[in-house]
């Protein structure tokens, strides 16, 4: 599968990326199709030179099926060339690792004390179930009383003639 990726390059403490496509299986610096654009994450946000990239040629990649990374989809999506990729949701990360582990044990213990408040609510639905079951094996039987009751009326008069 053709990747829209970034190469790194540069010098230790300084990368610069190159936009590349590639195959899925090649190595990250590795061989590539075509370079098609350079990310420098040193430079401010509102500078142009941070990201040069030729948008005709990813616009051509992508229709050719190339997936970009999440990385390359947010570059892309500050560039309004597609749209923003929704953020991840890690509630892990403001968590110091330290204390990952201890809140880690307790969200385990919580969803136990949450099962044991949801048993109840089963068990009252169970209850209505029954309850509603039974209203309406009443409803079948009143029919029935009534046939009864007439059938007793039509038996009445003959025993009487």
């Amino acid at each position: 599968m053709l990747r829209i990726r970034l190469s790194m390059g540069g010098v230790r403490k300084r990368p610069i990326y190159k936009i590349v496509i590639a195959d899925g299986r090649y190595p990250r610096d590795g061989k590539f199709i075509e370079k098609i654009g350079s990310y420098n994450p040193l430079l401010p946000k509102d500078k142009k030179e941070r990201i040069k990239i030729e948008t005709e040629r990813v616009k051509y990649w992508m229709s050719k099926g190339a997936q970009p990374t999440l990385r390359v989809s947010r570059l892309l999506g500050e560039l309004q060339i597609m749209p923003m990729p929704k953020p991840g949701n890690n509630p892990q990360k403001a968590i110091p690792k330290k204390d990952r582990k201890k809140s880690a044990e307790e969200s385990k213990e919580t969803p136990k004390a949450d099962s044991k408040k949801e048993e109840p609510k089963a068990e009252a639905k169970k209850e209505e179930l029954k309850k509603e079951e039974a209203k309406a094996e009443a409803k079948k039987e009143e029919p029935k009383k009534e046939e009864a009751k007439a059938e007793a009326k039509k038996e009445e008069p003959k025993d009487k003639k």
